[in-house]
């Protein structure tokens, strides 16, 4: 285990090599604060906590960013966990030091598992202060980036969760941020915890490999140098085996073994300008046979997060593939620690250089307004999970989109007055339907009029990027509020009713302001008008408020009950499913897993031998012998109580088109939508196809409805049914 002093020393090392102006004076002044802050608390491993600060400000150094940056990371886990203020921060180190650790500190406070409607508001302003400060999202990530180092030190189930979390969330950000070197880290420690035995397996496969082919690799590498030396090209080359994590998903999503990864092999060639980039390339495919269509140029045009570099896959003399890539020092500065090596602070002033390359992070900002927390959160997950496509515009500027974006999203990434006032597209100067997928290469034409009558609603189904929900959103929220309160009224007024509660209930002058402020709004019709253009649905505004009207409702009866004892009816009494048995009192109640039904789904029960009611939707095959002579005595009327609070289960199976990624695209889903999932497991039939079992807990047929929708729009799905089959 390795001291304090040790583990000050790497971060001064990393201070000289990557930042050298750093004002150490301050830097120390900040290591003493923590370490008397910190003193007499213990790392789970038993170490003085203040390693941890140490260890995130060496990797924080490595990023090349400032003393404020260092300062913050020193400091980030004060305010959590010691008496520090924000207020004594700043007296001593100043405001923006302060706010860095502040904004660290709010961001660890929140749970991405386990979110609660606070939490998740709290998540957002943190992203809408990265997108003003992108700092705070750097510290964080070195933060979680040394966590996962400790993670050995840990509970199993905290090591599953906190990998589970940086897997959802740390790594494809740090990914979007253009931090390949720490996501690929992130991903390789967190699967490590998640399915060890996969790990192991692939980590001692590649150590048999790596051994095997250590000659071939060899070899390579002597031909390139060899080669370039007499070019007089310099040079630095790396040889690599493909990250554990990549390996992982091809093997156990694509059903593959490690001998048909294509890719398992790597060379990085590092040179000093663009011109040698190019040089090298030709020599690659001179030396070696080319695979067809593997090529990419990111040079010309980068990604979106700022990577450039020539990729290129050929084959040696031994009949194994392996990829070379070719970049600049700048360029590999850059693939390590992206947006870290573009935002530069000097004397707390932040510089412009690069930013134009991260407009998705400020784009952030946009993209929060009008829409809720939640809605933010899950779309920002799917978002940073999207593979990207590039279109240009007529005039050749390089537009980057989620795959399968359609000509509305190109509208809206243009501008929102350009979606607004859209009548017609054009891809590769024909006219096309809004829902065609553009692919890459297109050239994309958006056809505007004065006279468009704005945006239809169906478009929110067309679109693939959250960018252009959020602002066809507005555009309704702001245009049509007379029609969107009219359209809210009625799906929130239908949502009541269907649930058993009449919608007069909601005009009590008594009850209004609680309803009212639990949905965070001043009146009614601004809450009609966010449900008409679809900032809220009806089926969460209800499910917010059904516990504020059960409790009314029950002091109510009670106040009635006290004022007159005869007046209390004698209704069947509901069993602690939610389902009330005609004729029958306190009866076992249990659901079929033939068919998994849930409220709002037609029922009907049937009288087993020794085990109470089994309750079935009506549709149901084994329910069609309800109406057979021997049968029909056991047959009963059943309903769903008005107003079940519980979570009922029920399962989907998906039939699908096997490919890279799809059961993490379902668990992404179910993650999202908040809900509990009780099983998931997905088998090949070795023909191209997949089937998916999956189990969740919701609490009508409105939910599960929703949550049908959702997985029947991931890519490669072909059709969804109830129960186990």
């Amino acid at each position: 285990m390795e001291s304090v002093s040790e583990h000050y020393a790497a971060m001064k090392a990393a201070i000289e090599k990557y930042t050298p102006h750093v004002d150490m004076a301050l830097v120390d002044a900040g290591y003493q604060y923590a370490a008397g802050k910190h003193e007499g608390q213990l790392r789970k491993d038993g170490s003085p906590y203040i390693i941890h600060p140490l260890a995130v400000a060496e990797i924080v150094a490595e990023m090349g960013l400032d003393t404020d940056s260092i300062l913050a990371a020193l400091l980030h886990d004060c305010i959590e966990d010691t008496d520090a203020s924000h207020e004594e921060i700043a007296r001593r180190f100043g405001k923006t030091v302060a706010d860095l650790v502040e904004g660290v500190t709010k961001l660890t406070r929140v749970n991405f598992q386990s979110m609660e409607e606070e939490q998740m508001e709290n998540l957002r302003k943190m992203f809408l202060a990265m997108s003003k400060d992108i700092r705070v999202i750097l510290i964080k990530i070195a933060d979680r980036l040394h966590n996962t180092r400790t993670l050995q030190y840990q509970t199993p189930e905290k090591q599953r969760s906190k990998s589970l979390e940086t897997m959802e969330i740390y790594a494809p950000l740090a990914h979007r941020l253009g931090m390949q070197k720490i996501k690929w880290e992130l991903e390789d420690t967190s699967l490590k915890y998640l399915d060890p035995v996969g790990y192991e397996e692939i980590s001692r496969q590649l150590d048999e490999k790596e051994a095997a082919n250590a000659q071939m690799m060899a070899s390579i590498r002597e031909k390139i140098e060899t080669r370039l030396r007499e070019s007089g090209i310099k040079f630095q080359i790396y040889g690599r085996v493909k990250h554990i994590y990549s390996i992982y998903r091809k093997m156990y999503s694509q059903n593959k073994t490690l001998d048909e990864v294509y890719d398992l092999y790597a060379f990085r060639v590092i040179v000093d300008d663009i011109a040698d980039c190019y040089n090298v390339l030709g020599h690659i495919h001179d030396l070696f046979n080319l695979v067809p269509g593997r090529f990419k140029d990111y040079i010309s045009t980068p990604k979106p997060n700022g990577y450039q570099s020539l990729h290129t896959t050929v084959i040696g003399s031994e009949g194994i593939p392996f990829e070379v890539q070719i970049r600049t020092s700048q360029m590999h500065h850059t693939a390590e620690y992206g947006i870290a090596a573009h935002w530069k602070y000097k004397e707390g002033i932040q510089s412009t250089g690069g930013e134009e390359q991260f407009e998705w992070v400020r784009r952030l900002l946009e993209s929060q307004q009008d829409s809720e927390a939640e809605d933010f959160i899950s779309s920002l997950k799917i978002d940073m999970f999207d593979d990207e496509v590039f279109v240009f515009t007529p005039r050749g500027e390089v537009i980057s989109l989620p795959a399968g974006s359609t000509p509305i999203d190109f509208a809206y990434a243009i501008h929102s007055e350009v979606g607004n006032h859209m009548v017609g597209a054009k891809v590769n100067h024909r006219i096309v339907n809004y829902d065609t997928v553009l692919q890459n290469g297109d050239i994309v034409e958006v056809i505007t009029s004065k006279s468009a009558k704005g945006p239809s609603r169906d478009w929110l189904s067309l679109c693939k990027s959250n960018q252009a929900r959020i602002k066809i959103r507005q555009w309704y929220k702001k245009e049509r509020r007379e029609e969107n309160v009219i359209t809210g009224r009625q799906s929130f007024e239908e949502e009541l009713r269907r649930i058993g509660v009449s919608p007069a209930i909601v005009a009590n002058d008594a009850l209004q302001p609680l309803l009212l402020k639990k949905l965070s709004f001043s009146n009614l019709d601004d809450m009609y008008a966010a449900i008409g253009y679809g900032g809220l649905t009806a089926v969460k505004a209800v499910n917010r408020i059904k516990e504020e009207i059960l409790r009314f409702n029950k002091k109510e009866a009670a106040d009635a009950a006290a004022k007159d004892p005869t007046s209390i009816s004698h209704k069947p009494k509901l069993a602690t499913s939610g389902v009330i048995v005609e004729d029958i009192d306190n009866c076992m109640i249990k659901f079929a897993r033939c068919c998994t039904p849930v409220p709002g789904d037609d029922i009907v029960g049937f009288i087993t031998k020794g085990f109470g009611v089994s309750v079935h939707r009506r549709d149901c095959p084994n329910a069609a012998g309800a109406a057979s002579p021997e049968n029909s005595g056991r047959w009963v009327k059943v309903v769903w109580a008005s107003m079940p609070m519980e979570s009922f289960s029920t399962s989907f199976e998906l039939t699908c088109q096997d490919r890279d990624g799809l059961a993490l695209d379902v668990a992404m889903i179910i993650s999202s939508m908040k809900l509990k999932c009780s099983e998931l497991s997905a088998r090949s039939d070795g023909k191209g196809g997949s089937t998916i079992s999956i189990t969740v807990e919701v609490q009508n047929v409105t939910e599960l409805n929703a949550v049908r929708s959702r997985l029947s729009s991931i890519k490669g799905v072909k059709s969804i049914r109830r129960g186990h089959h």
